[in-house]
């Protein structure tokens, strides 16, 4: 069995292929480097540079390399850029994954692991969400991906498929053996952009939004380390090959951080006392997103191991400031 990560050059798709290399599955990369990294690739894994919507090369990848699972990650995810450009959202997230479910099913592939989004729940009445909740997204982002859970659903329906779609909620940290990170230089990430400016590569941070119904104004999020949410994929996909339903399931760790926490943390693990700026809200940013997460690991007995904001802050840091080199490459 061969699995087909696309995305598998960027961020979560990358930890993902190195997860499932660490337990030897074979592995095939299709990813088109618009924000991905070839050298995010390890060099025993084929690395096919194309769109996931192209599907005479997805049909060709699925024929030549026996492709039994799909991980599909190709994804554009910023939400106030999704804003300023929601056709280009529905275009890349939800019309390209159409093509791509349509090449799965054609190629004879059972089983697909979706990357869906906590933007999907919009501004949810509880804290922390439960999956069962009425969907509302407020950006064109998370419609983008409810849309492609849809049509993944209603797929699987009529083609047999098997599937589980993992709804993120903030995703942070590198692998902890250094291997892999959130690489692209211009991410949102809060830890991302506050390590940069704790590295004095950027002036400093600016905080979007102080008047929040939180506890000190700002957005509380929940932060998952990056080879937690891999190691979940695996889960799903090991669920899925047993014979288990299809399933929706939140990945998070149940409790939530404000932007000024988060920003004291990285302060506090870097040493230093960064400048803040603090401004009005950006577009579709919800106040506050906390996953209920006991349902993923019932279902898949997934049990995270990197729950600690300083461990995902340090990790954050470390790969940053690798990326001096690496990026010279």
């Amino acid at each position: 069995m061969t699995v087909l990560v696309s995305g598998g050059a960027g961020y979560i798709g990358s930890h993902m292929v190195l997860e499932l290399l660490d337990r030897g599955e074979s592995v095939v990369v299709l990813d088109n480097l618009s924000t991905g990294f070839w050298w995010a690739v390890p060099k025993e894994v084929p690395l096919i540079q194309g769109d996931v919507a192209d599907q005479d090369l997805v049909a060709r990848i699925i024929a030549e390399h026996g492709i039994s699972e799909i991980a599909h990650f190709a994804a554009k995810i910023v939400v106030p850029e999704s804003v300023a450009d929601p056709l280009g959202y529905y275009l890349n997230n939800t019309v390209k994954t159409r093509a791509l479910l349509e090449s799965a099913v054609r190629g004879g592939v059972r089983r697909v692991i979706f990357s869906s989004t906590a933007a999907v729940y919009g501004e949810p009445p509880v804290s922390p969400v439960p999956e069962e909740i009425e969907l509302n997204p407020i950006n064109p982002y998370g419609r983008s991906k409810l849309m492609s859970e849809w049509m993944l659903a209603d797929a699987a329906k009529a083609h047999g498929l098997g599937y589980v779609v993992l709804r993120y909620f903030n995703v942070a940290g590198a692998d902890p053996r250094g291997r892999s990170g959130q690489s692209s230089p211009n991410a949102t990430h809060l830890i991302k952009v506050a390590g940069q400016a704790a590295l004095g590569q950027r002036d400093g941070l600016e905080v979007f939004g102080t008047d929040y119904p939180t506890p000190d104004g700002t957005c509380v999020r929940d932060y998952i380390h990056v080879t937690d949410l891999a190691r979940a994929h695996l889960a799903a996909l090991d669920h899925l090959r047993g014979g288990g339903e299809s399933l929706t399931l939140n990945c998070g760790y149940g409790r939530g951080y404000s932007v000024k926490q988060v920003v004291e943390v990285v302060k506090k693990v870097s040493g230093v006392d960064f400048p803040v700026t603090f401004s009005g809200r950006r577009a579709g940013d919800p106040a506050a997103l906390v996953a209920k997460a006991d349902r993923i690991r019932h279902e898949l007995g997934w049990k995270p191991e990197h729950e600690d904001l300083e461990e995902i802050v340090r990790q954050a840091l470390a790969w940053e400031d690798s990326l001096k080199t690496r990026n010279a490459v």
